[in-house]
């Protein structure tokens, strides 16, 4: 059984981490997978992306939860029946979860160099403090931080570049810090972030507006 981490963030809120290495008919067993869960499953057409979906499944078992007791919105936002908060994230070979008392929202991502190549479709104010050192890592937790700020946020009409601010920080730090401006709407978020095996996660933690001491 792969699980890859464990991070147990606060005592309401936990991380699980899984490396995808079993096969799509390994990653089947003991989950009881809904009808629901089938039928997306076989509609997949990547194998990578089955295996991905079926590996969060094993994810929210080793969580305590069956597969029953995941659902989707009418946005494609996951629940959970018990109203925990969970959010949910595969990249390759790897998948996540974490579920929390509290909204919360993770994303993983592989660091390729394309990101590069894209930057200026997510990143506005972060300009202001990028250099070309260790740029492709610094974008992918930029990227994986405004990814998980849209889940936690999930409205639609959202933009990464117009309304998501990543505040500068150090690749060991492990954390920054990143605002939502939507609208009439002003939200800030703690982001701590790890980098495993080429990959980055990054998960959002709703954060007290009070100035940082």
């Amino acid at each position: 059984m792969p699980l890859y981490k464990t991070i147990a963030v606060n005592e309401n809120t936990t991380i699980r981490i899984w490396k995808i290495e079993e096969s799509y008919e390994e990653l089947l067993q003991d989950i009881n997978p809904t009808a629901a869960c089938l039928q997306r499953v076989h509609s997949m057409k990547s194998d990578i992306h089955r295996r991905g979906f079926l590996s969060v499944r094993q994810l929210l078992r080793a969580s305590g939860y069956e597969a029953e007791a995941l659902y989707y919105d009418t946005n494609g936002k996951p629940h959970l029946k018990d109203n925990n908060y969970i959010s949910i994230t595969h990249s390759f070979g790897f998948s996540a979860v974490i579920i929390s008392n509290a909204p919360v929202g993770i994303d993983i991502e592989k660091q390729r160099e394309k990101i590069t190549v894209i930057a200026d479709k997510f990143v506005d104010y972060e300009f202001g403090y990028l250099t070309q050192e260790d740029l492709v890592r610094k974008l992918t937790v930029i990227w994986c931080a405004k990814e998980s700020l849209y889940k936690v946020f999930a409205v639609k009409g959202m933009s990464f570049k117009d309304h998501t601010k990543v505040i500068p920080f150090l690749l060991e730090d492990r954390q920054t810090a990143s605002w939502i401006h939507y609208g009439n709407q002003i939200q800030k978020y703690q982001v701590p972030f790890l980098e495993f095996e080429g990959f980055t996660c990054a998960y959002a933690l709703r954060a007290p507006l009070s100035p940082e001491k």
